[in-house]
């Protein structure tokens, strides 16, 4: 693998820079791909974006950046930063690269002296400044191996990348950039359609991640190897789709708790069910929510589904119960009819709460371990 340090200024970065979302974002002479297909969208806060350029103006070292030497189907030219005739990928420094292009394009101000200054107003001598500050950036060639390998290694300082966005590097390819269209971009179709459902954003992949864990039962890296090379995502956005549909028509009364769940689980379990009847988990759920037992709102849409009142979180006795009972029982187990210490007990309910039993005094018993946890069938 060959990695070559070369100083490129500002005004060489941002010529021919060109931001059109989803077709891309390019600069250095439209040689630069600045947002590859394993690439986030710009996630900079204004203060951060602010800085970078207040970095550059100053003359402060900003830094080093990674760019990775590709394959140019173009005619032979001047040779290149890396020593070859070709384009670039950004590795790595993608978040301070539009900061300076999108500055000096005119997009946003920074504040001097108190004063807001867009590009465009600065004296002549402070945008020479910033257009001859030079970037440190090392050129990589060698296989796609080895560059993904150092991909991983550099990550991006003080942005980490998530699992989802290292496998993006890993598996790029025709799939990948037709799904980050559906899933991975601001305002993307599947932020409009499961915004209240999944948990995330899709600029850090997270609904993307959602819906490959929703589509292979958890196994996201080898659902994007079988399809890396495949032409569209359509698979995926159409199962995504079907969730969510199955979702609203099952659970229509729309609350809170429900953003997060696990629905491509549950659709791949209960999907099918004919029982399942709107109106009546409506009816349920009401029942459920106003219980006082119940201390798990989200528990319930699963209990629903499953009847496994553990998700349920029901309510507990707290130790002052548990040592009146105790003393009550003077220590003897009512099953065995053996005497334990207390921690070597457990509270149990008498009549249990799925036939109406609450969590009070009156329906305590102190078992051993060993008798409550064959009552409970555990």
């Amino acid at each position: 693998m060959k990695i070559e340090l070369k100083n490129i200024t500002v005004r060489e970065l941002v010529e021919g820079y060109v931001d059109k979302a989803e077709e891309g974002v390019r600069g250095y002479g439209s040689k630069l791909n600045i947002r590859p297909a394993y690439q986030r969208e710009f996630i900079y806060k204004d203060k951060q974006r602010n800085e970078v350029i207040h970095t550059v103006r100053k003359g402060f070292p900003l830094n080093t950046m990674y760019w990775v030497a590709v394959e140019d189907p173009s005619p032979p030219g001047p040779l290149s930063p890396g020593g070859a005739r070709g384009s670039y990928e950004l590795m790595d420094g993608q978040q301070r690269t539009i900061s300076l292009c999108q500055y000096v394009a005119g997009d946003f101000a920074i504040e001097i002296d108190k004063t807001p200054y867009f590009f465009g107003n600065l004296t002549a001598v402070r945008q020479q400044e910033i257009l001859d500050y030079e970037l440190q950036i090392y050129v990589c060639e060698g296989t796609d191996q080895e560059k993904l390998d150092w991909f991983k290694i550099i990550n991006i300082a003080g942005e980490k990348l998530t699992d989802q966005e290292l496998r993006n590097a890993i598996y790029t390819g025709s799939w990948l950039a037709d799904a980050k269209k559906w899933f991975s971009r601001t305002g993307c179709p599947a932020y409009a359609i499961g915004e209240k459902y999944v948990n995330g954003s899709p600029i850090r992949q997270d609904f993307l991640e959602t819906a490959l864990h929703w589509i292979n039962n958890g196994d996201v890296e080898g659902y994007m190897s079988a399809h890396q090379h495949d032409a569209d995502a359509q698979e995926l956005w159409q199962h995504y789709q079907a969730v969510l549909d199955w979702v609203k028509r099952v659970f229509p009364s729309y609350r809170k708790e429900m953003k997060g769940l696990d629905w491509g689980k549950f659709y791949r379990d209960h999907g099918d069910r004919k029982d399942l009847n709107a109106a009546t988990l409506e009816s349920r759920l009401k029942e459920l929510i106003e219980d006082d037992e119940v201390q798990s709102v989200k528990g319930i849409y699963e209990y629903l589904l499953t009847g496994n009142d553990k998700t349920l979180n029901l309510r507990t006795f707290d130790d002052k119960m548990k040592r009146k009972k105790y003393e009550e029982q003077k220590g003897i187990c009512p099953m065995c009819k053996k005497h334990f210490e207390i921690g070597e007990m457990e509270a149990d309910h008498i009549l249990p709460w799925h036939n109406g039993g609450k969590s009070v005094l009156e329906n305590c018993q102190m078992l051993c371990k060993m008798d409550n946890r064959t009552k409970g069938g555990k």
